[in-house]
């Protein structure tokens, strides 16, 4: 019989915050002596790895890391980046992964926005990193791991064990960048609850138990690597860490180490099927593909490879994928065009998101024809607290319904009769290359920078092997005539290289009648 005095008060015992860093102390207890890390040469078990996490937290305290602060990593897919998901959080700071791909300048910035007090900077990249603390607009402290100086193992061997309890489940557990309309990064705001539940939807949606080895082919700075960081742990699995992406090393994982998932974006999945040395799988491979969906013969050849594919939706702001292609059995008896049809919809909402909406502009439900399109519009404890410091930009993709405040995607979606949805187009200024976002206006406020170019537009170009590639339309200065090579490498040097034109075209721009530049003109110039 409940206390008369805890009554109508719920539990007495709890409840518990909700933090995905528990997952590390349950594995820790159940699985210890298991392998919880594997990283070239080194292998971390399960009570090693936890042990690890509490004296990162403790060597971030010991350089004046309190709770609130940010701390930034630089690093690829190490054990450092798998730490750094747990250490960061037991410190009470809130961890800034940043995107081992983008510029110097860009880095800076994210930097400064966020007001990070550490960087963990990898030594592959320790350059950057140097140019990152020098170009700051406070002070940062540096601490560089591997190489010949491993500041960061010096560090871990020398502090004081640290766990640091979360008494808010809503509080900042992350801070993920992300490109926006405008042209600059914006700070996507994680909370301890959202990524405790993304974690959870992803071990029973994505299949993972004790048994699992996890290839890291998904950037963990990419949605914190949609929260599989904490995901496999939770799980019991083990981590397989990947410096670098190539063909060869994910097939090499795969026959040596038993790799059992990998999550990836189209352009690797096509390398994996067209690489001369692939050979089936021993046993099945769960694929989780975001982005553009496979077309049918990929999806046979990988079939083919034992590599079986499901199709993810989702954004930065939704903690990654936060719809799923949930598969049903009935429909392994459909023929294989049909199969492929349906992998190719992004699906329904996973079960920690709340149902998604397809609405038309006025916020009614589009029906669910699989013809009527609509924007795709999230709710729930998988979409983000906000963007950090811009409050008009969360405001801008907040649209009110009769039941609440909904998340815009800026995607544009259509639902079948069964409820499954599926994406015919997509936010106009995004380009998705390669699982990356390019903002157009980022790449065109570069190119009106160069002297001799008057007015640009990007647009995404269909491409077999990164989804879509970035075109610029130039219409150069009255007797200027930059060359295409020269505007190429005017935008490499002032940005990140992948966000570069693969091509550049010179012309007049078709504008509409009052000045606006139609994008959809250009599109349709590519595509004839």
């Amino acid at each position: 019989m409940m206390p008369e005095s805890s009554a109508g008060h719920g539990a007495a015992f709890g409840p518990e915050p909700l933090a995905p860093t528990l997952f590390l102390d349950r594995s820790a207890l159940v699985f210890g002596d298991r392998t919880a890390m594997i990283d070239g040469d080194r292998a971390f078990s399960y009570r090693e790895l936890r042990e690890r996490c509490t004296r990162l937290a403790g060597a971030l305290a010991e350089v004046g890391v309190r709770p609130g602060d940010r701390v930034s990593t630089l690093v690829p897919n190490t054990h450092v980046a798998l730490e750094s998901h747990f250490g960061v959080a037991w410190a009470g700071a809130v961890l800034n992964a940043l995107n081992t791909r983008l510029a110097p300048g860009e880095l800076t910035w994210i930097v400064n926005h966020a007001g990070s007090r550490v960087l963990i900077c990898d030594d592959s990249l320790a350059d950057v990193g140097e140019v990152i603390v020098a170009g700051a607009d406070h002070p940062v402290h540096l601490i560089r791991c591997g190489g010949s100086a491993d500041d960061y193992e010096q560090r871990l061997a020398s502090a004081e064990p640290l766990r640091r309890e979360v008494d808010d489940e809503w509080g900042m557990l992350s801070l993920n960048y992300t490109s926006g309309t405008t042209g600059h990064p914006k700070g996507v705001m994680y909370s301890h609850r959202g990524a405790y539940l993304q974690a959870l939807a992803m071990v029973a949606q994505g299949g993972l138990d004790a048994a699992s080895v996890f290839l890291w082919t998904l950037p963990m700075f990419h949605c914190n690597g949609w929260c599989y960081p904490w995901a496999v742990t939770a799980a019991g699995g083990v981590h397989v860490a990947l410096r670098q992406v190539s063909p060869e090393t994910i097939w090499a994982a795969i026959h040596r180490q038993g790799i059992t998932h990998l999550n990836a974006a189209p352009t690797v999945l096509t390398m994996l099927a067209s690489h001369p040395g692939a050979t089936p799988a021993a046993a099945p491979v769960h694929v989780a593909v975001g982005g553009a969906p496979p077309s049918p013969s990929l999806l046979a050849r990988l079939a083919d490879l034992n590599l079986h594919v499901t199709h993810l939706y989702g954004l930065t702001e939704s903690y990654g994928p936060a719809v799923i292609c949930d598969w049903r059995p009935e429909w392994n008896a459909l023929g294989t065009a049909e199969q492929a049809r349906r992998k190719a919809r992004q699906g329904v909402a996973n079960i920690a998101c709340s149902p998604l909406r397809v609405v038309d502009a006025d916020g009614a439900d589009v029906p669910a024809d699989g013809v009527t399109p609509g924007e795709v519009v999230l709710r729930g404890n998988v979409v983000m607290l906000g963007y950090y410091r811009d409050p008009d930009a969360t405001a801008a993709a907040t649209v009110q319904r009769p039941d609440g405040a909904w998340f815009r995607t800026g995607d544009v979606g259509v639902v079948h009769p069964d409820g499954y949805m599926e994406v015919r187009d997509r936010a106009k200024d995004v380009i998705i290359s390669g699982g990356e976002n390019i903002t157009s206006i980022e790449v065109e406020q570069v190119l009106v920078r160069h002297p001799g170019v008057l007015e640009a537009a990007v647009v995404g170009a269909p491409d077999e092997t990164w989804g879509e590639v970035p075109v610029a339309f130039v219409a150069p200065r009255p007797g200027a005539s930059p060359s295409e090579a020269e505007l190429i490498e005017f935008v490499q040097e002032a940005i990140a290289r992948f966000k570069a034109p693969r091509r550049v075209i010179f012309g007049d721009l078709p504008k509409t009648s009052t000045g606006k530049i139609q994008k959809f003109v250009l599109r349709e110039r590519l595509r004839g």
